[in-house]
């Protein structure tokens, strides 16, 4: 039993405890830039099992393949535009990520691609609040380069699927996808 004001010691020696700089512990980070690259592509099994999509707007301004009918590139600033249709969304993995969840849930015809942060202050706000379902991707995803070739590993937390607007979510529900779907009230 431990009394109040004594300090519990760990059951292992602190040289196991790893912890990252402190400069590296942001939370929502996208792949680590262990390659030096910040964009990543969608893998193309998951946008062909979720359909076609009127609208990319954290589009690559260089990819091997469309995402959907228009994209956005940085030069557009997709947070600025007006979306119509269906989106496909899979923001910059940092900071900024929360803007990007506000802007599509606002939206509310889509589907993002997000690391699976569920305790987070922005995904309790953003999904658990305001999406219609989510699907747990079963594997951490290998995204893939400019040059549509696969990473050479996984990416650094598991993904989930969010889908604003019942089509899209019954979409999550149908598609192939290995994972796990949870139907929401948006409240």
């Amino acid at each position: 039993m431990i009394l109040m004001g004594q300090k519990m010691t760990p059951a292992y020696p602190k040289e196991y405890v790893k912890t990252a700089p402190l400069k590296q512990q942001r939370a929502w980070e996208h792949e680590r830039k262990w390659n030096g690259k910040e964009e990543w592509l969608t893998p193309p099994y998951i946008l062909k099992a979720l359909g076609e999509f009127d609208l990319d707007p954290c589009a690559p301004k260089f990819r091997p393949w469309d995402i959907a009918r228009k994209h956005y590139t940085i030069d557009d600033n997709g947070l600025m535009q007006k979306w119509t249709g269906r989106v496909w969304l899979n923001p910059p993995y940092g900071t900024q990520t929360k803007l990007w969840l506000a802007k599509m849930a606002g939206h509310g015809n889509g589907i993002a691609l997000i690391y699976a942060r569920t305790e987070t202050q922005m995904f309790f706000r953003y999904i658990w609040q305001a999406a219609d379902g989510i699907m747990f991707l079963r594997r951490r995803l290998r995204f893939y380069t400019m040059n549509g070739e696969p990473a050479k590993a996984p990416c650094g937390a598991p993904s989930v699927l969010v889908a604003y607007g019942k089509e899209n979510a019954e979409c999550l529900r149908k598609c192939w996808l290995d994972g796990k779907y949870i139907a929401l009230i948006p409240s």
